[in-house]
């Protein structure tokens, strides 16, 4: 293998597990997985999807000829882009950026609402060299994690777990609210995001909001989260979430109900349904909230608690969901104290039931 130092300009918060300097090491031998480390050079700037979230969570812009360290990963993204692990990779091969998280692949399909994705050369993987003294370094990755993965859940709080019927749906607002307010009442509230690809946003906003633990599956070692492969993973965060003694853990669901991101299994697993306590839905409007309820109790066999999202942004909304679907709905930015009440009675009914 041949080495060489680099200078990383852009470290992305997908790699923040291998905890990478500014300065590196790379090689020309790179695995092709998903969870590998690629150094690679922007080629050309864009002025639409321009930044990258780094590893403390921050947002900045990248440009031609950024250097920047980002993983290997898949992406099926409605609104965004998507991608796939190419089967070989050499120095000099372009790639695209998938994410804001720097989930780095070959871009399959476009939005023209973001403009084509950013092109980048690979450079080379980044090594790591875990060995004292270690002079061959082996290509690095994220699959270092102190979440293993569970089969089977014990001594778990209640869950509430928060999904949408797609992206943008409202499903980060209405779980960092939901955490913000129950925080605020002296409950221990803790929380996840169990799928989608790599990005810290959504879970630094539960930590702002007050959660006392919070984890995401990147934490545990996965850039994109895919079907039944998410299963151990997303019982492993539940599992170690609940080693904080918290009264409750919100669960956000990323992407939709019927997305490629796992969703759909971890709605049917019965180790991780087993704890629900609440089921909230972010919808964007009448036709999505009513296939949302007939999915959840055809497929599923699950109840929907609480309705949320852009579908109740005003009356109209609402009195479909109550009138038409029969379950209470709730807009998390102008309704929040009764969303909040909504959640509270279900758990005082669970608690009183057990």
């Amino acid at each position: 293998m041949q080495m060489r130092r680099i200078k990383l300009d852009r470290i992305a918060s997908s790699t923040r597990n291998a905890q990478l300097r500014r300065e590196a090491m790379i090689g020309d031998e790179m695995i092709c997985r998903e969870g590998y480390i690629l150094a690679v050079r922007v080629l050309k700037n864009k002025f639409a999807y321009d930044t990258i979230e780094d590893v403390t969570g921050r947002m900045i812009k990248i440009k031609a000829g950024d250097v920047l360290a980002g993983v290997l990963g898949y992406r099926r993204a409605l609104r965004g882009y998507a991608g796939i692990v190419p089967e070989t990779l050499a120095v000099g091969d372009t790639l695209h950026v998938l994410n804001l998280g720097g989930v780095l692949g070959r871009c399959t399909a476009g939005n023209p609402e973001l403009g084509d994705p950013f092109e980048v050369e690979v450079l080379g993987a980044v090594l790591s060299f875990p060995a004292v003294g270690d002079r061959i370094g082996s290509p690095a990755h994220i699959y270092t994690s102190s979440v293993e993965p569970v089969d089977k859940l014990s001594d778990v709080p209640p869950v509430v777990y928060v999904a949408g019927t797609s992206m943008n749906s409202g499903k980060t607002f209405a779980a960092t609210e939901l955490v913000r307010m129950l925080s605020k009442q002296g409950l221990r509230v803790a929380a996840c995001k169990l799928t989608g690809v790599s990005l810290m946003r959504d879970t630094l906003s539960m930590s702002d909001a007050g959660a006392v633990d919070v984890i995401d599956f990147t934490q545990a070692g996965v850039a994109s989260t895919r079907d039944t492969q998410i299963l151990p993973v997303a019982r492993g965060m539940i599992q170690h979430l609940a080693t904080s003694a918290p009264d409750l853990i919100v669960a956000e669901l990323g992407d939709g109900i019927l997305g490629e991101y796992g969703v759909a299994d971890i709605l049917g697993d019965s180790e991780l349904m087993g704890c629900a306590t609440c089921h909230i839905v972010c919808a964007s409007d009448p036709v999505a909230a009513y296939g949302a309820y007939q999915i959840y109790r055809e497929r599923f066999g699950l109840p929907i608690h609480l309705i949320s999202g852009p579908v109740t942004d005003n009356a109209v909304g609402v009195d479909f969901i109550r009138e038409k679907i029969g379950v209470p709905a709730a807009n998390a930015r102008h309704d929040i104290d009764r969303l909040v009440q909504c959640v509270a009675d279900i758990l005082q009914k669970n608690g009183e039931s057990q």
